[in-house]
């Protein structure tokens, strides 16, 4: 089973190691088309009363012909809904309707607006490269290999009460990884290494698919938040590697030390959660830490728990999900931190269809998803008043 789930997160990943720098030198890779970074973006969702670029994916209704979808919180006004490229720009009352409180925007006939019907997001069994099969048996969950998806959702901008998100997010705290606090306070120059599997490789952001906006995936993303924020050279090495596992990264400890960090981001579990019971994952995650602890003592950590992937495909045990995080949690102390992407997605799955911020399907993000994982991951690193945009 384990491998299904390899063959999936690996399609279309990005092999190798790749490096990034912001405020540095160039980076190595082509040029691509310019992603216009914006802070309002990659502020912290949970934090003030805006909502900015939430992804949606609406679904028709083939008796009356309108299209529904939720955001995550009811909406005070609707401040822009635009295509997931934003090119267009859609009109209220032609193109959406929405009632002030209500999570939910309705696309009536006629909108300019992208709809889906749930059986359009399903495949015949063993049509598909991959076999995807859905938990009901009906068939298979339908693969987006790059903007599939990214091209049947819209992108919503809201305010919103304050103070809704009630579930646990990250929190600043300056001991939990003080070395490399204290450099990005002083601008001194920091180097990151990212191990995790083809969501930290960047699957399936636009720009890592090339398209527009040409969003980043969250390594980059994580660089140029803290460079903003600090001015300082951030520079990331990235050797994840799409398809892989836990047990290995406990390979790669003498790569990662071949970098020479000052912090880690290790960020495994989709491809674990086949099969691997939460203490193996627990002993392979701590064993990679020790062995770059051993030869970089002075390396700091994030341990990232994965967005949990689609509760209809029968290749994930959700159960392992909450466990893996729990794993990592245990292991956290001074210079070793958790970003509990996990909790936060989890907490999606209440509120929306996996649909709305997936970026394959099954197991990526798409933009809106990384750039939660790079607010969860930077809020570790910068105090929440700095986060929203107070300098």
């Amino acid at each position: 089973m384990l491998s299904r789930i390899r063959i999936a997160t690996c399609f279309l990943a990005v092999i190798g190691s790749n490096l990034a720098v912001a405020g540095g030198v160039q980076a190595q890779e082509a040029a691509k088309p310019e992603w216009t970074y914006s802070g309002e973006q990659l502020r912290p969702f949970w934090l003030g009363e805006v909502m900015e670029g939430e992804s949606v994916l609406f679904i028709k209704d083939e008796k009356s012909g309108e299209a529904r979808a939720s955001v995550l919180f009811p909406i005070r006004k609707v401040l822009s809904v635009r295509s997931s490229t934003g090119e267009v720009q859609f009109e209220e009352g032609r193109d959406y309707i929405w009632k002030a409180g209500s999570r939910e925007i309705v696309v009536p006939p006629g909108s300019r607006i992208t709809s889906s019907t749930p059986e359009a997001l399903r495949r015949p069994a063993k049509s598909q490269p991959y076999q995807l099969t859905h938990r009901d048996g009906n068939g298979e969950i339908y693969f987006g290999g790059k903007l599939e998806y990214h091209e049947l959702q819209t992108i919503i901008s809201y305010s919103h009460a304050p103070g809704l998100w009630t579930s646990p997010v990250p929190k600043f705290d300056p001991k939990a990884l003080p070395l490399t606090i204290d450099k990005l306070q002083k601008r001194e120059p920091l180097k990151i290494v990212v191990l995790g599997d083809s969501i930290s490789t960047g699957c399936n952001a636009s720009g890592w698919a090339d398209g527009k906006p040409f969003q980043p995936a969250y390594p980059e993303l994580v660089s140029r938040i803290l460079h903003e924020r600090h001015k300082g050279r951030v520079e990331v090495a990235n050797l994840s590697v799409g398809g892989m596992d836990s047990a290995w990264g406990l390979t790669m400890v003498e790569k990662v030390v071949e970098a020479e960090p000052d912090l880690v981001l290790l960020a495994f579990g989709m491809n674990d959660s086949g099969s691997r019971p939460a203490k193996d994952f627990q002993d392979k995650i701590a064993a990679t830490v020790r062995g770059i602890q051993e030869k970089r003592p002075k390396a700091e950590f994030i341990l990232v728990a994965t967005m949990v992937g689609n509760p209809d495909w029968v290749a994930l045990k959700q159960e392992l999900f909450p466990q893996y995080r729990d794993a990592l949690a245990n292991q956290c102390g001074p210079g070793v931190a958790l970003a509990d992407v996990t909790s936060v997605w989890g907490e999606f799955l209440k509120l929306k269809k996996d649909w709305d911020q997936t970026g394959n399907g099954v197991n990526h993000p798409n933009d809106f998803g990384h750039r939660v994982y790079a607010q969860v991951i930077s809020s570790l690193l910068i105090p929440s008043v700095e986060a929203v945009g107070e300098k």
